[in-house]
């Protein structure tokens, strides 16, 4: 269904591997510098020493010593990249907070606090257990905190379809202001899940990549990819009514014209190697922004680094764009894999490749899979206009979500 309402971007906010603010963040990202590096997992005999962590972050510009204290990093995370990005969308007090929303996600949410009170459970007691651990904890109240801490009092909700939540935040959130539910809606996602319980998990699964060097790890569409690197961030964006930002006289970084949703019905962890979900994802945002394929100038793909899903997502784009293939680039070869947040960080990235007339690269693209066989703009970022990009993001249970985004 075509939006009733014009959905536009007014601002945004990032805690990633590569940076803490948009303009770190961003320059990292068009110079190709990767954010991995090693890290103690606390797991004895661990293949895994690698990971995006979050760096050089002061917890204490952005919260208090309550929040410090009893909220898991995921919500931490969201609460300070949705500051971010309700400051740079200029919003204030004159704002009439029942007509804003929230909704804000994440993939596996407060893994590290279930791990610290289950400690304190077996260690000593029940007692022990902190009284905010489940509304520390639980999902929904990335949202939850943020609407609480600035007011707001229009929808909050959360999308939790892995690592296509944000992603899935976003596209609902833009369909609450397009059916008038709401003038503004902050969306995203966080995540912290760099925990021995979550790295264990996805080491069982043989989804992590087992490099010894952390700048070479995350390699999208390399022939030697050997699984994803798990990583940690948050991202937020700021949607509002098109006439509403105009009336407010504020920046608009672009407008949300398509959003297309899919599953696999195939496989809990694998999508099938055709791509027939993600393809499905994509000609269904191509449907609802009324567009061609050919009118698409890049692709941000979901390009996580595993063998399989690097390989579906090429044929997926294959067979969606046929000989009007546009750019391509992973821009989680330099961020690794944010799970619930990578929606959020990589439409961030593809509103500001708009802006700036660039495609981030796909670093460590040394030796192209020719199964996959595209151009993913390796190494190097490239200099183009852009007037529309398109982000994907997939995840386990084969859940598919594909955002599009036009200069305004």
């Amino acid at each position: 269904m075509k939006l009733q309402r014009r959905v536009v971007v007014t601002g945004m906010g990032i805690v990633s591997p590569i940076g803490n603010s948009i303009n770190d963040a961003w320059d990292a990202c068009k110079s190709g510098i990767s954010g991995i590096s090693f890290n103690e997992t606390n797991i004895p005999d661990s293949p895994v020493t690698i990971g995006g962590r979050i760096k050089d972050l002061d917890l204490k510009e952005y919260l208090d010593v309550k929040e410090i204290r009893r909220l898991d990093p995921f919500i931490q995370y969201s609460l300070i990249s949705s500051s971010q990005a309700i400051k740079d969308a200029s919003i204030d007090s004159l704002i009439d907070c029942s007509r804003v929303g929230v909704n804000f996600s994440s993939g596996i949410g407060g893994i590290s606090n279930i791990e610290k009170n289950h400690d304190l459970l077996n260690n000593h007691s029940y007692k022990k257990i902190s009284p905010f651990f489940v509304p520390g904890s639980i999902i929904n109240m990335a949202s939850g905190f943020i609407s609480i801490r600035n007011g707001f009092t229009g929808p909050s909700m959360s999308t939790v379809t892995a690592c296509s939540a944000a992603s899935h935040s976003i596209g609902m959130s833009a369909r609450s202001i397009a059916y008038g539910d709401a003038d503004i809606m902050i969306a995203g996602g966080g995540e912290m899940s760099s925990t021995p319980l979550g790295i264990g998990g996805f080491i069982a699964a043989r989804a992590l990549s087992e490099s010894s060097d952390p700048l070479t790890a995350s390699r999208p569409w390399d022939k030697d990819r050997d699984g994803f690197v798990l990583s940690d961030g948050s991202a937020a964006l700021v949607l509002e009514e098109y006439e509403h930002a105009k009336k407010r006289n504020v920046h608009i970084y672009g407008e949300i014209i398509g959003f297309g949703m899919s599953s696999d019905a195939h496989h809990m962890t694998a999508p099938p190697e055709n791509g027939k979900g993600a393809a499905k994802a994509m000609h269904e945002a191509l449907k609802d922004a009324e567009m061609d394929c050919s009118e698409i100038h890049y692709i941000n793909a979901h390009g996580t680094s595993t063998p399989l899903g690097d390989l579906a997502e090429a044929n997926a784009i294959k067979s969606t764009f046929s000989n009007t293939i546009p750019n391509i680039s992973s821009t989680k070869s330099m961020t690794g894999h944010t799970l619930g947040a990578a929606g959020a960080i990589e439409s961030v990235f593809s509103l500001l490749a708009i802006r700036d007339g660039v495609v981030p690269p796909t670093i460590n693209l040394d030796n192209l899979d020719p199964s996959c066989g595209l151009d993913f703009t390796p190494h190097t970022a490239r200099d183009k206009k852009i007037t529309i990009v398109m982000n994907n993001s997939f995840g386990f249970g084969g859940t598919n979500s594909s955002l599009i985004f036009k200069r305004v």
